[in-house]
C-alpha cells in the first residue's frame, strides 16, 4: 500500500477511523495494485460530520471575510509548495498521467482557494433608496453545504466545492467518491494546517447510501454534486424534498463544431484535447466532433497521424501522455461502446481496442462517418473515444448539436467571429470556447443547462450558490397605519 491515509475519514479537525463500516480498497489503475485500505461512513460517522459543521459554521461566518481568506490563502501556498506529492497521490488514486496531474489536478485546486480568497472581503450588499425610507440588503451563509465529488478529478472538484462554501462563511461535509477517496482527505490536513477552525471541512468515505444521507439530513443547507446525469436526478429530488439550494454539474455529450475555415492543426490539437485528456474521463468533452464535409478528409488524417503518436504507459512515467481508465468496470463499459460503434457502422479510423496486458488501458479510438443516431453520437461515454460527424450548413450543425438531452459545453472553430459568436448564441450550452476548448479557469462561471445541470461553480457567479439575500426595510420616518 503506497498511499495509506492514517484513517478514513476527517471530521472535526482529527482522523476519525470506525471500522464498522464496510470495508473498501482504492486501486492504482494502471496496475491493479491495492494502494489504500478504507471503511465507509457509518451513520454514527455521518452524524458526527455534520455536527461538527453545525456547532462550527456560526462562528466562523461571525469572522471578517478578509480572515476568512487569510485562511484559504495559506492554504493555497501549502498546496502549491507541496504540488509534487499530491500529484502522485492523486495520479495513484486515479491513474492520470503524472504530466497532467502536476499541472491540472491539485494545482487548479489551488488557483480556486486563493481567488475565493480574495473574493471574500469584496462581497457586500445594496442599499436602495425610497424617498424617507431606505432599504439595504445582507449576505449570509446558508450554514452546512454537503459536496459531493466525482472520480475523475478528486482534488480539484473538493477545492472548487470547499473554496466558496467557507470564503463566505459557511461549513463543508465533503464526500469524495468511493473509487477515488485519498486525496480529499489530503486536503482536510493542509486545511486544518492552514489555520481553517475544525469542523469547517469534513471528509466522509462512501457510496451512494452516504451521500442519501447526507443530502437528506436537515441540518444541510446546500447540497453540490458533480456526477452523472443519474446520480444528478435522485440528488436533485432528495434535496428537493428539504428545498435545499442545490448544484449540479452532470454529465454532457457536447459538440465541437469545425467550420471550412478553421485552422485545422488547432482544431485538432482541441478535439484530442476534448477527447483524450485524462483518457476521455471529462465532463465537457466534446466528445461529438462536427467537420464541415470541405475539411473533413484533411482533418481526419491529421488527427490519426497526431493520436497515433499518443504516450501510452505508466502514469508515474514523466514521458507518458495518456493513462488507463479509472477501474475495470469503466474500461469494460467504454470498450462495450466501441463493440457498439464498429456493429451499427461507424468508421474506426484508429484505435478500437484495449492497451496492454495489464491495467485499464483503452487506446485512444476515432469514429468516423457517425450518424445522430448512433448510440455512440447520444450517450455519454466517457472514455477516449471520439465521434466524428460530417455537415454542410451552420443552421444545419447548429440544430443538431442542440439535438441531445444534454448542454455542458460546446466548442466552435472558425476565423470568422462573426460567425463564431452568432453560433454560441445559438448553441444550447453552459460554457462555450471559440478558437480553444476544455479551458476552465476559476475566474470563469461553470455550469450546464438541460439534462446537464443546474446553478454554477467558479467566478463571481458561485455567490449565488452559497450565500442568500437578506432584505431590511428600515423606516425614518412615523408609522402611517389606517387603523
Amino acid at each position: 500500500m503506497r498511499a495509506q491515509p492514517k484513517a478514513s475519514h476527517f471530521i472535526g479537525g482529527e482522523w476519525v477511523e470506525d471500522r464498522e463500516g464496510a470495508a473498501f480498497e482504492s486501486l492504482y489503475p494502471a496496475t491493479g495494485e491495492v494502494i489504500a485500505h478504507l471503511h465507509e461512513a457509518t451513520p454514527t460517522v455521518i452524524d458526527r460530520a455534520l455536527e461538527a459543521a453545525r456547532e462550527a459554521q456560526e462562528d466562523w461566518a461571525a469572522r471578517p471575510p478578509i480572515e476568512r481568506g487569510r485562511v484559504l490563502h495559506r492554504a493555497a501556498e501549502i498546496i502549491r509548495a507541496r504540488n509534487r506529492e499530491l500529484s502522485e497521490l492523486e495520479t495513484l488514486d486515479t491513474g492520470k498521467p503524472l504530466q497532467e496531474t502536476l499541472v491540472a489536478d491539485a494545482a487548479s485546486g489551488a488557483d480556486a482557494l486563493e481567488y475565493f480568497a480574495g473574493f471574500a472581503p469584496t462581497v457586500t450588499g445594496q442599499t436602495i433608496p425610497l424617498g424617507r425610507d431606505m432599504a439595504y440588503t445582507l449576505r449570509e451563509p446558508l450554514g452546512v453545504c454537503v459536496g459531493i465529488g466525482a472520480w475523475n478529478y478528486p482534488i480539484q472538484i473538493a477545492c472548487w466545492k470547499a473554496a466558496p462554501a467557507l470564503a463566505f462563511g459557511n461549513a463543508l461535509v465533503f464526500k469524495p467518491s468511493e473509487m477515488t477517496p485519498l486525496s480529499a482527505l489530503a486536503l482536510a490536513e493542509i486545511l486544518t494546517e492552514a489555520g481553517l477552525p475544525a469542523g469547517l471541512f469534513n471528509v466522509i468515505q462512501g457510496g451512494g447510501a452516504c451521500g442519501a444521507a447526507l443530502v437528506s439530513d436537515p441540518r444541510v443547507a446546500k447540497v453540490s454534486l458533480t456526477g452523472s446525469v443519474p446520480t444528478g436526478r435522485r440528488v436533485y429530488a432528495t434535496a428537493g424534498e428539504g428545498i435545499k439550494t442545490v448544484t449540479m454539474e452532470l454529465g454532457g455529450k457536447s459538440p465541437l463544431i469545425v467550420f471550412e475555415d478553421a485552422d485545422l492543426d488547432h482544431a485538432v490539437g482541441a478535439a484530442m484535447l476534448g477527447n483524450f485528456y485524462s483518457s476521455g474521463q471529462i465532463c465537457t468533452n466534446g466528445t461529438r466532433v462536427f467537420v464541415h464535409r470541405a475539411v473533413k478528409a484533411a482533418f481526419l488524417e491529421k488527427l490519426a497521424a497526431r493520436t497515433g503518436k499518443i504516450v501510452l504507459g505508466d502514469p508515474l512515467d514523466a514521458a507518458t501522455q495518456m493513462g488507463p481508465l479509472v477501474s475495470d468496470a469503466q474500461m469494460a463499459k467504454v470498450l462495450g461502446y466501441i463493440a457498439q460503434g464498429r456493429k451499427e457502422g461507424a468508421r474506426l479510423v484508429c484505435g478500437g481496442a484495449r492497451w496492454g496486458d495489464t491495467g485499464c488501458f483503452v487506446a485512444p479510438t476515432v469514429f468516423a462517418d457517425v450518424s445522430d443516431d448512433m448510440v455512440i453520437a447520444r450517450e455519454e461515454i466517457f472514455g477516449p473515444v471520439m465521434a466524428v460527424l460530417d455537415f454542410e450548413s451552420e443552421d444545419e450543425v447548429v440544430t443538431r448539436a442542440n439535438a441531445t438531452e444534454f448542454g455542458l459545453a460546446a466548442g466552435v472553430f472558425t476565423r470568422d467571429l462573426t460567425r463564431a459568436h452568432r453560433v454560441v448564441a445559438a448553441l444550447e450550452a453552459g460554457t462555450c470556447w471559440i478558437n480553444a476548448y476544455n479551458l476552465t479557469p476559476v475566474e470563469m462561471p461553470f455550469g450546464g443547462v438541460k439534462a446537464s445541470g443546474v446553478g454554477r461553480e467558479n467566478g463571481h457567479a458561485a455567490l449565488e450558490y452559497y450565500t442568500r439575500v437578506k432584505s431590511v426595510y428600515l423606516g425614518l420616518g412615523d408609522v402611517d397605519a389606517p387603523y
